[in-house]
Order: structure tokens, then C-alpha cells, then sequence
């Protein structure tokens, strides 16, 4: 039997664009040959699936999961808004966030996971679903949070079902206080940060590059200004101060209690319970974000088709 090697197994990938272990199986099958292993991925329709990864798939949906004090959100992307309402695509969004707490929210190892329900990989499965449905889909991201003590607390924003829609937010409170205050707490807090999207946890959490870069854009406007030295430099401090208010969760107005930063709000929930409330850790993923959609341009389009 001819040994099935990681050079042949890449140059499969790249002229068919198939996945990794599409095309391992497909050499073994064919004993190594490469045409024959070829019209073996086209005849299983994953040849044709992988020619629409070039395509951009920025639509899809975000799904989080939560099993006692862990909890876990992916963002998985499809070409268009229709294939998100596809019940194959949904249950495959849900099943990835509970891999994603099983598999530390690494996606190359959620990838290679061995689904039970069709018994195959992951990332085989998603191969399937690409030939089937007829568009570029990507397991893009994923993240997994946990407590010691205390809550994971989730919430999804224009969901359409259960713990899958479009932002997915996860909060990760320590503490020793009552479960299902802690839990309510949480929630607020996820839906704040669903509205106002912050940058950071906190003020230590800041990077001091960015600091330093609002400082400069903020000390020459003031400069702008004609105020005396001394005076731009607490202009500076000043803005500095709304920056922080603006892009840190723990200084944020509470979209709640526009009078009470959120960090406020959290102390008063600790005095209230008589205990420690730590805000650990938060996520939020909102979809498409980051992603380029591409624009159709059907001029462009008929004119390069003439040219052809």
C-alpha cells in the first residue's frame, strides 16, 4: 500500500482546495493516485464545495454556550443572511458552542473533534454542509471563559433561537454570592456590553500604546487651542478621562443607570449581597465583525464575462 505523505496530502489540497483530511482519505482510497483521487473528492461533491471558499462569508451566525462555570462563544459565517435560517446551519452553529467548551475554544482542535451525531470530524462535517447547502461557510472564531466561584452569564442579541443570533456576549463574574442574583447581574451586564461595545475590562487592562496615541491626537488639538502649557496638559488629563468612560467597561455609564458607572453598579450588587463580586472576564462577538463584505458590482461583472 503506498504511503500516503504530507507533501501529497498539500499538493491534493491546493489544486482541489478540499480539506486536509478530505484529502488524506481520498489518497488512502485511491491508493495514492492523484487524478484518481480527484475525481474521487469531485464524485463526493467536496472538490466543487471547496472552489466557493474564495468566496466571502461574512453573514452567519453567533452561538453561545454555558455548562456550570464555563462557558463558550463561536461566531461561524455563511455568504448570505438566508442560509443562517437554514436548520442544518443552526444546529451546526449550536453544536460548535458546545464543542467550543469541550475543545478550550481552540478551533483547529474543534475541527478535528469527532461529531457522534453523523460520525465525523468537524470540520468534515462543515465540508458536507458546504456541498449540500451550495455556499462558503467558515468556523471563524471561538472563546471559552470560566470561574472558580461565581457565574458565567450569557446573552444573545435578535436571536432566533435559544443562545444563537447576531452578538453573542459572555461575562465571567467570581464570587461566593447567591447564584441567581449573580446570574441576573451578569445578564445586565451583557446586555450593556451588547450596546456599547467596550475595548477593555478595565484601566489596567488599557494598552498603553493606544493611551499614548489618544494623548498625541488630544495634545495637538490643544495645542490648537493657543492655551498656555500647563493648561493643555490638563485638557489632556481631561480627555484622557473620556476616553477611559468611553472604550473601558468598569468606567462606563450602565446603559441601565446612566447616573452609575458600571464598576458602581457591581459595588452596590456586593454590598447588597454582602460579599465580593469580581468581574473577571468578558466576551462579546458580533457578527461579520472585522469581515469585509464584498460589494457587487453587476457592470464589472457583465463587463468581464464579455471579455472572456
Amino acid at each position: 500500500m503506498t504511503n500516503i505523505t504530507a507533501a501529497m496530502v498539500k499538493e491534493l489540497r491546493e489544486s482541489t482546495g478540499a480539506g486536509m483530511l478530505d484529502c488524506k482519505k481520498a489518497l488512502t482510497e485511491t491508493n495514492g493516485d492523484m487524478e484518481q483521487a480527484v475525481d474521487w473528492l469531485r464524485k463526493k461533491g467536496l472538490a466543487s464545495a471547496a472552489k466557493k471558499a474564495s468566496r466571502i462569508a461574512a453573514e452567519g451566525l453567533v452561538a453561545v454556550a454555558v455548562d456550570g462555570n464555563a462557558g463558550a462563544v463561536v461566531e461561524v459565517n455563511s455568504e448570505t443572511d438566508f442560509v443562517a435560517k437554514n436548520d442544518i446551519f443552526q444546529d451546526y452553529v449550536k453544536d460548535a458552542a458546545t464543542v467550543a467548551l469541550l475543545r478550550n475554544g481552540e478551533v483547529c482542535d474543534m475541527k478535528t473533534f469527532q461529531c457522534p451525531k453523523v460520525n465525523k470530524s468537524f470540520e468534515e462535517r462543515l465540508t458536507d454542509m458546504i456541498a449540500k447547502i451550495g455556499e462558503n461557510m467558515n468556523l471563524r472564531r471561538a472563546k471559552r471563559i470560566e470561574v472558580e466561584n461565581g457565574v458565567i452569564a450569557s446573552y444573545v442579541h435578535n436571536a432566533v433561537q435559544p443562545n444563537l443570533g447576531k452578538i453573542g456576549v459572555l461575562v465571567a463574574l467570581e464570587s461566593n454570592g447567591d447564584k441567581a442574583k449573580l446570574a441576573e447581574l451578569g445578564k445586565h451586564i451583557a446586555m450593556h456590553i451588547a450596546a456599547s461595545n467596550p475595548l477593555f475590562l478595565n484601566i489596567a487592562s488599557v494598552d498603553p500604546a493606544a493611551v499614548e496615541h489618544e494623548k498625541s491626537i488630544f495634545a495637538e488639538q490643544a495645542k490648537a487651542s493657543g492655551k498656555p502649557e500647563n493648561i493643555i496638559e490638563k485638557m489632556v488629563e481631561g480627555r484622557v478621562r473620556k476616553y477611559y468612560d468611553e472604550v473601558v467597561l468598569e468606567e462606563q455609564a450602565y446603559i441601565m443607570d446612566p447616573d452609575k458607572k458600571v464598576k458602581q453598579v457591581i459595588a452596590d450588587a456586593a454590598k447588597e449581597m454582602g460579599c465580593d463580586i469580581k468581574l473577571k472576564e468578558y466576551v462579546c462577538f458580533r457578527l461579520g465583525e472585522g469581515l469585509q463584505k464584498k460589494e457587487e458590482d453587476f457592470a464589472a461583472e457583465v463587463a468581464a464575462q464579455l471579455a472572456k
